[in-house]
């Protein structure tokens, strides 16, 4: 990936984590350790690699998307608006009162959400779903679908990863969002998902490995499912949960926990320096 693009892609997603960051703390509630560790590669899927449109959210040709685990909602709500599907500002009206950004994501709503999800296992049925009417169709479009570490304890999940496998999903990708925490506190400690390669693999998919926050295997492991035919791809990404804020990096009591003022102030210097430095 050219340096530029790479410098350009580290600032958008800067300014993706400071939305989460004040969305969730005007909501006083929500999800901001995973919100955070998904955002680089939520900020490639929209700035670099899908067919979206936010003038014509609704386009019958464009990639889906379905955020699997819904509770991430910040960091949807945070790459849509700075993709231009909806104001900004609009991101601190977070979980009010007559605002359309829920807790968890609502399609029909809000603009650019493809699937509304929140109950764990179920978006990523959803998104099989799209991308078998899309192969049944004869469509161009993609489906890409994040699900999180502790998500995949559900077996709704892998009777899924089963159907997907069976009708040759090749339009579709799955993002395993690992990054070994989950409320209560390690994916491995609780209920262990581990290999998750070699599951899926035994699924019938191809998998691969990548550090999620590094944008050059970022956009390798897309291309390389592009590539992919007659078996659906999943991407199996390490990340930090709190990914650019020093103290909700790896730490679970941030998967539900929102800042405040004190923590909120801190956390948007950190950013607003990181920020500064890409853009200087």
């Amino acid at each position: 990936m050219d340096t530029a693009v790479k410098k350009q892609l580290k600032a958008m997603a800067c300014r993706v984590r400071m939305g989460v960051v004040e969305g969730v703390y005007n909501a006083k509630s929500g999800h901001p350790g995973g919100s955070l560790g998904l955002a680089d590669t939520l900020t490639y899927l929209y700035m670099m690699r899908m067919n979206v449109d936010p003038e014509n959210p609704g386009n019958p040709e464009r990639d889906r998307f379905v955020l699997s685990k819904g509770h991430n909602a910040p960091v949807l709500y945070s790459v849509l608006a700075y993709s231009g599907f909806f104001p900004v500002d609009e991101l601190k009206t977070l979980r009010k009162i007559g605002s359309r950004l829920q807790g968890h994501p609502v399609m029909g709503t809000v603009p650019g959400v493809d699937m509304s999800t929140g109950s764990l296992g179920q978006g990523f049925s959803a998104a099989c779903g799209m991308a078998l009417a899309g192969k049944t169709d004869r469509a161009g479009y993609r489906v890409y679908a994040v699900l999180g570490d502790g998500e995949i304890q559900e077996g709704q999940v892998w009777e899924a990863a089963m159907f997907a496998s069976h009708y040759g999903l090749d339009n579709l990708t799955a993002i395993v969002d690992n990054n070994n925490l989950q409320i209560d506190g390690k994916v491995s400690d609780i209920m262990s998902v581990y290999p998750i390669d070699e599951k899926f693999r035994a699924f019938g998919w191809h998998t691969v490995c990548i550090d999620g926050h590094d944008f050059d295997r970022i956009e390798q492991a897309f291309e390389d499912a592009e590539k992919t035919s007659g078996k659906p791809t999943v991407i199996i990404q390490k990340t930090v949960k709190g990914k650019g804020v020093s103290f909700m990096e790896n730490a679970a009591n941030w998967h539900g926990m929102a800042p405040n003022q004190e923590q909120y102030e801190m956390a948007m210097s950190e950013l607003a320096e990181c920020l500064k430095q890409l853009e200087d």
